[in-house]
């Protein structure tokens, strides 16, 4: 026997390739796809994120340029009311006449067409001066609200009314208090901004058909607002929730449900410690709508590659399984033995090498069935090789149903020869399996018009650092030789390490 290259078989077959699994393969694509999935999303919310805060800088950009403009108007304005209010109390005031009266009052207050004409009401609210002529008519405006508020409260400087028919136009009164040297109540200086300043400086601005601007007093009244509805106009919102914020921080932007139309808007404020707050909102639906043409286009995208790849993932998976299939089936032919269907030769070195690795690793026993056909070259002679494969045969089927675990593994070792390996087995028990098959191919034998026995060597040993699994095959086929010498039909133990025989 050739036993010194049963280790170099062994290795080329331990040393083959690991095949390509289809199930790794489809857990493999799984993961891609949940990982470019993760990172689209993350791409895409990144996107909204940017959305929103470029939405937040834009519109606070508009807010404060909005803000700055009326905030410079109501400041511009407001010094020409303090300008009168201050000369009025002059005492030269009373001896000059009307028209230089008229020119030391109001000759440098300002003047826009939106403004309207400063008026002067004295302490019983009867109009006394007028701007806009010499002669003014006679009014009383005591019962206004801007009018008691001056004269109840000295320190309250200026104030913006509720948005009123003034003078035949819609407008915002901006007033102040007249006080004499002494702390008396004097009367009021008035003013107004006609609703048409706001009119023409919405109109400037590019805005969508849903923004909202709503310009708000302190107390949470509505002094303008686009898309302008007059009913709208004086309505008090300071109890909304955010609109409370808007007049409490200096700066910021909530999210919200408008009370006056309903909508989801993104508002923003600046400086709310003007006189008067300007808010702007713009409709989320609108401010991520370029979002959701992305977000729509990246996923419709992901979504086309992620079915490709799995539909790929699963030809792949399905060509790699039918390779599998062919692989086992070679390797099965390449394995087995054609006529006995047993393993062969080249399987059982592979086997009987990974055994021992693992005997020595475990310090568990290894035996080892040698079997040989008694006169089965006389008998194939005689009868011819097809009788002879009949036996071989035979015998295959009686050594298969003596050796039932999973571990085990018979083979034809070459000719008339077959091997057993046991795992596990201390020697008396692999001689009661060696038994058990000569007795079992006897019986076969008893059936048929010619007696076919076999002899039966037995070894078994637990591997050691210095031992080799050719001693193993040695001791065994020692013992086969042995049992064959003492008259063949039995079965023949060797005696390891010292390879004394018993029969």
């Amino acid at each position: 026997m050739a036993l010194g290259r049963h280790n170099n078989t062994g290795s080329r077959l331990s040393s083959r390739p690991r095949r390509l699994s289809a199930k790794w393969l489809i857990l493999s694509s799984i993961v891609t796809v949940i990982g470019f999935s993760v990172i689209c999303a993350s791409v895409v919310f990144d996107m909204r994120r940017g959305e929103e805060a470029l939405a937040r800088q834009t519109l606070d950009n508009l807010a404060s340029s909005i803000d700055a403009d009326i905030s410079r108007n109501l400041e511009l304005y407001d010094v020409s009311l303090r300008a009168v209010a201050g000369s009025l109390v002059m005492p030269e005031l009373k001896d000059v006449s009307k028209p230089i009266r008229q020119l030391i009052l109001f000759n440098q207050a300002a003047s826009a067409k939106h403004f309207g004409a400063i008026e002067v009401f004295d302490p019983e609210g009867r109009l006394t001066i007028d701007a806009s002529t010499l002669d003014p008519p006679a009014e009383d405006r005591s019962d206004e609200e801007y009018f008691s508020i001056h004269r109840d409260h000295p320190d309250v400087g200026l104030f913006i009314s509720r948005p009123m028919l003034h003078r035949g136009s819609y407008a915002i009164v901006l007033s102040r208090r007249i006080t004499g040297a002494d702390g008396r109540f004097l009367g009021v200086v008035v003013g107004s901004i006609r609703f048409s300043y706001f009119h023409e400086l919405f109109s400037r601005l590019r805005l969508g058909p849903s923004d909202s601007i709503t310009v708000v007093r302190r107390d949470g009244t509505v002094i303008m607002r686009t898309p302008f509805d007059l009913d709208v106009i004086g309505k008090n919102i300071g109890d909304v929730p955010g609109v409370k914020r808007a007049l409490s921080e200096p700066s910021g932007s909530y999210t919200g449900l408008s009370v006056l139309d309903s909508e989801r808007r993104l508002y923003v404020w600046r400086d709310s410690t003007n006189p008067l707050v300007v808010i702007v909102g713009k409709p989320w639906r609108d401010l991520l709508n370029l979002w959701q043409e992305e977000a729509v286009r990246i996923g419709a995208t992901m979504t086309a590659l992620v079915l490709f790849m799995l539909a790929v993932t699963l030809f792949l998976a399905r060509e790699i399984g039918r390779r599998a299939q062919a692989e086992d089936k070679l390797e099965e032919l390449a394995t087995t033995d054609a006529l006995t269907g047993l393993k062969n030769r080249r399987k059982f070195d592979a086997t009987i090498d990974e055994e021992w690795r693992r005997a020595i690793r475990q310090q568990m026993p290894l035996a080892l069935l040698m079997i040989d056909a008694d006169h089965f070259k006389t008998y194939n002679d005689t009868f011819g090789h097809q009788a002879g494969d009949q036996v071989l045969i035979g015998i295959a089927i009686c050594i298969s149903d003596s050796v039932h675990r999973a571990g085990d593994c018979v083979a034809r070792y070459g000719g008339e020869e077959f091997a057993v390996l046991l795992p596990g087995l201390a020697p008396m028990d692999a001689l009661t399996v060696a038994e058990k098959i000569r007795l079992k191919v006897q019986q076969w034998s008893d059936g048929s018009q010619q007696i076919n026995t076999v002899s039966i060597g037995v070894a078994s040993m637990i591997p050691g650092a210095t031992t080799d699994w050719c001693d193993l095959v040695r001791a065994a086929d020692k013992a086969l030789y042995a049992a064959k010498a003492n008259g063949r039909n039995q079965s023949a133990l060797a005696s390891v390490p010292e390879l004394t025989l018993a029969a």
